[in-house]
């Protein structure tokens, strides 16, 4: 199987061990799931199953960010206790993965639920020199780390301008560089706080992720994964200081998700341009939202628009009406095809063929999540 790494920034070989250790960033659980979000977890649910095909066991762990600013935010505007906006929110997402035919997960750790992992994350990081004390925080500090970069490949002036915009406080006066960030932060009054030897506060965005990592699936991944816009800040910080605190190789490959665009921009809860899974399932069939996603392939960005539906609801139809044969048919192909950097478009091609010619395709289907009986 070939898949593009981001960090090598070309297609290779991924051969993993029969055991695949994957993480996937989860949800920051303050809103519903848009569009976006499903294409991002349907493609990891594709790659799993694809895995599982091939003889594979796969521990997929992704997380729930359920101590983070957009979360307290949203809280705060609601007047309603953070924990339990993430507990709504989270079983909504839940509902439309479970819609989705998305497979369980092997864990979905909640970020609040590894304080003391993280404590003990942190004191790793101190006491191998790559971090330092300021202002009541404690900071990574870049400039120890040599290969900081090398999962995005951006240039210094990319990160900056990346790290300004996506949370990243750059104009911090504490920091010893501005692309340092934060381990441990003192929290705001309405925020939670847990009790350190640094002094009381909150993690760090990044650090959550590197602390479940690490006691979920170990030292070592064989795959990490996220949407493309975390690439940087998150997910070059997260390998920094997770290879600074342990010593080891963090991730064997990275693999990101393009983002989903609407009305010319990128799908954003910001923004405010957002179409949402479970306002869409409760007008279609979820089986055809499914395939309104796959269709794209998770490299390529892509628009969203309502014809989206129509398309996918029409070849659905076409799919589950096709009654001649075994249901093998292009199974072999598709495959070839998911093995070929996940080539999910090419693979429904195939099965638009093989229904073309009245062959019905019900075990083929399934390698893709679609399931037609």
């Amino acid at each position: 199987m070939k898949l593009y790494d981001t960090a090598q920034q070309s297609v290779i070989d991924f051969v993993p061990g029969k055991e695949v250790l994957m993480y996937t960033c989860g949800i920051t659980p303050y809103d519903a799931t848009h569009i976006g979000h499903a294409f991002t977890f349907i493609s990891y649910d594709i790659l799993q199953r694809h895995l599982i095909d091939k003889g594979h066991t796969v521990k997929c762990v992704r997380n729930v960010t359920d101590v983070d600013d957009p979360l307290f935010a949203k809280a705060r505007e609601l007047g309603v206790h953070y924990l339990d906006l993430a507990a709504g929110e989270e079983a909504r997402f839940d509902a439309d993965m479970k819609a989705l035919n998305a497979l369980e997960t092997f864990s979905k750790p909640r970020a609040s639920s590894a304080i003391p992992d993280i404590r003990g994350f942190i004191g790793m990081v101190l006491d191998r020199g790559f971090a330092y004390q300021a202002g009541g925080s404690v900071y990574f500090d870049v400039t120890k780390f040599d290969s900081f970069g090398s999962v995005s490949n951006y240039n210094n002036e990319t990160m900056l301008r990346l790290a300004a915009e996506r949370g990243g406080q750059i104009e911090d006066p504490h920091k010893r560089n501005p692309l340092d960030f934060v381990l441990w932060q003192p929290s705001a009054s309405d925020e939670p706080s847990w009790d350190t030897m640094w002094g009381p506060g909150r993690p760090g965005w990044h650090i959550e992720c590197s602390a479940l990592a690490l006691r979920e699936l170990g030292t070592t991944i064989d795959l990490h994964g996220g949407g493309s816009d975390l690439i940087f800040p998150h997910h070059e910080c997260e390998r920094a200081q997770s290879e600074a605190a342990t010593g080891e190789q963090f991730v064997k490959h990275w693999m990101h998700v393009a983002m989903v665009f609407m009305d010319g921009t990128k799908m954003s809860k910001s923004l405010g341009n957002l179409e949402f899974v479970d306002r869409l399932r409760k007008i279609y069939d979820p089986r055809a939202i499914r395939l309104a996603l796959i269709v794209n392939h998770y490299r390529k960005e892509w628009q969203w628009d309502s014809s989206a539906m129509l398309a996918a609801l029409a070849r659905l139809d076409a799919w589950s009406n096709a009654n001649n044969g075994d249901g093998t048919a292009g199974l072999a192909e598709v495959r070839s095809a998911l093995d070929d950097d996940l080539d999910v478009p090419s693979a429904i091609a195939v099965l638009d063929a093989a229904v073309a010619s009245g062959h019905s395709v019900t075990a083929s289907a399934k390698l893709l999540g679609v399931d037609l009986k």
